[in-house]
């Protein structure tokens, strides 16, 4: 693993050690609040969490197992929207996020050096490395998490 990628999956670890504890903090009936107009309450935010992480986990396996992938476009509002996370209980999508997120640390420390430059193109983009879309997932997850608990 290289540097770079050793320190996002330390990064993502110490979320995975942390964010638990301040989500659980947040005061009943605050966490599914309407943000307004075009705007996702912290449910809606932590259920796009959760799509990412699955979706992360179909590109790092995949990329483990093809010389290069080409994925769909993740169509964030209509999942979020299909999947109506606004009415699902607040413990029950930490702690889906959560378990998700540890499996997926758990993948990202044995995915082989050799898998790490696999062509990763997603939604018609320019493909990128599958190292830079592992680290840039911790990107995603902090930017999101701090919206949650701003």
């Amino acid at each position: 693993m290289t540097d770079t990628l050793q320190a996002a999956a330390d990064r993502f670890q110490r979320v995975l050690e942390t964010a638990p504890a301040q989500l659980v903090r947040i005061s009943d009936g605050d966490e599914g609040a309407d943000a307004g107009f075009g705007r996702w309450s912290k449910k809606e935010i932590l259920g796009h969490l959760i799509d990412s992480a699955g979706n992360h986990q179909q590109r790092i396996v995949r990329a483990q197992l093809a010389p290069s992938l080409e994925f769909p476009n993740y169509q964030q509002m209509e999942w979020v929207t299909a999947q109506t996370y606004s009415t699902e209980a607040w413990p029950d999508l930490i702690n889906l996020w959560l378990l998700l997120n540890r499996h997926l640390l758990h993948i990202w420390r044995h995915v082989p050096e050799a898998a790490l430059a696999t062509p990763c193109a997603i939604g018609g983009k320019e493909p990128i490395a599958l190292a830079q879309v592992m680290t840039g997932y911790v990107d995603h997850l902090e930017h999101h998490l701090s919206q949650i608990l701003a």
